[in-house]
């Protein structure tokens, strides 16, 4: 049927490809870019080359302004502020105190001595390792151990496939530790979240993206710009993240209680075989897909590609992402209503390979 948003779409002239391409190129040139333009060229994908998708996102995200020339300026500003942010929150406590007794020594070197003899230093109360102090560096140090030990943990596991991320080289350290910066500053800024489990592999293409920049300027400020981008777009799902709301109609029961209302509204067959007949409820596969921006479900090219439209949409990425969970339910419904329990847990939980351009039209047929 030509209705049904299973149909799929007629591939694309070479022609429009080129001219859409162009059409970015365009209208990012612009002294003031149109975002509404932007929005709708980038959903249907961005061009992998001359590094426009690192652009493209940082415009999506509010992280640079539609004014050309007031680009150079917000970068300056944003990436000062963050390197404000790693000396104060990344300190090493030992290094504070040596600092410390260092300038001490220099200030007053005389007084230590007495008869021929080394006073013990004095070490104020605050640097002290044993200080509980909320001041003190050690506390803060020791207060965040445990959650440095766990997003140490969680980036030695993101995408172990891709040597971008993981390996012996200098240059895959490099991004582990930038990753490892930017989720700790982001726990120490935000009390009521902190770190959550995953919140790695949601960092991931957006460091990806601007590291791989060709611009060496905008490579080598990828850690700063990440941050920022990151924070905006986690603004979206911060409730999804927040344990307190888990319950809540904005936490992510609520999440995918919306998913369970889409999946009803398109294809009630489905979602009460699903459901009811089978007892496949959404949180058994969807809160995976949800909170990590289906960053697992897919490979890495093509969680790319799905991100370009999560980000076009100008209402912010969730509702997108539940019309897009809805189509991958749709586009695997006669294996689904055929299935039972374990054969249905089984294959949402490790979805199949799909054409990414069908599944990103059949979510649009769903708008």
């Amino acid at each position: 049927m030509a209705s049904s948003p299973r149909s799929p779409p007629p591939a694309p002239p070479v022609e429009f490809e080129i001219s859409r391409q162009s059409r970015i190129f365009a209208a990012l040139s612009k002294k003031v870019i149109d975002l509404d333009e932007l929005r709708m060229l980038a959903a249907q994908g961005v061009p992998d080359a001359a590094g426009v998708r690192s652009t493209v996102w940082k415009l999506l995200l509010g992280y640079l302004p539609n004014d050309r020339s007031l680009w150079e300026q917000e970068l300056a500003k944003k990436r000062s502020q963050y390197a404000a942010f790693k000396d104060e929150f990344l300190s090493n406590p030992v290094e504070t105190a040596r600092q410390v007794e260092k300038e001490g020594n220099n200030n007053d070197n005389a007084e230590h001595v007495d008869n021929g003899l080394l006073h013990r230093s004095e070490v104020a109360q605050e640097e002290h390792p044993l200080s509980l102090g909320k001041t003190s560096v050690w506390n803060h140090f020791f207060e965040y151990t445990e959650i440095m030990e766990q997003i140490d943990r969680d980036v030695k596991r993101t995408h172990p496939d891709m040597h971008f991320f993981c390996g012996d080289s200098s240059f895959a350290k490099s991004n582990q530790e930038s990753l490892k910066n930017v989720l700790l500053i982001f726990a120490k800024l935000n009390a009521g979240i902190r770190y959550v489990q995953g919140m790695n592999e949601i960092l991931a293409p957006l460091f990806f993206v601007f590291r791989s920049d060709p611009d060496d300027k905008n490579a080598k400020f990828a850690e700063a710009d990440s941050f920022f981008c990151f924070i905006e777009l986690l603004s979206g799902f911060r409730d999804n993240f927040c344990q307190k709301l888990d319950n809540s109609a904005v936490g992510i029961r609520g999440t995918l209680a919306k998913l369970s209302q889409l999946v009803a509204k398109y294809d009630a067959e489905l979602q009460h075989h699903l459901e009811i007949t089978t007892e496949v409820n959404p949180q058994f596969y969807a809160f995976r897909w949800i909170t990590l921006l289906l960053t697992q479900e897919f490979n890495f090219a093509d969680t790319i590609h799905i991100w370009d439209t999560l980000l076009s949409d100008p209402d912010g990425p969730q509702e997108t992402l539940l019309r897009i969970c809805c189509a991958m339910l749709i586009l695997v419904r006669k294996r689904l209503l055929a299935g039972d329990f374990t054969s249905n847990l089984k294959l949402l939980q490790n979805y199949p390979p799909t054409n990414i351009s069908h599944l990103l039209y059949v979510a649009n047929k769903l708008h």
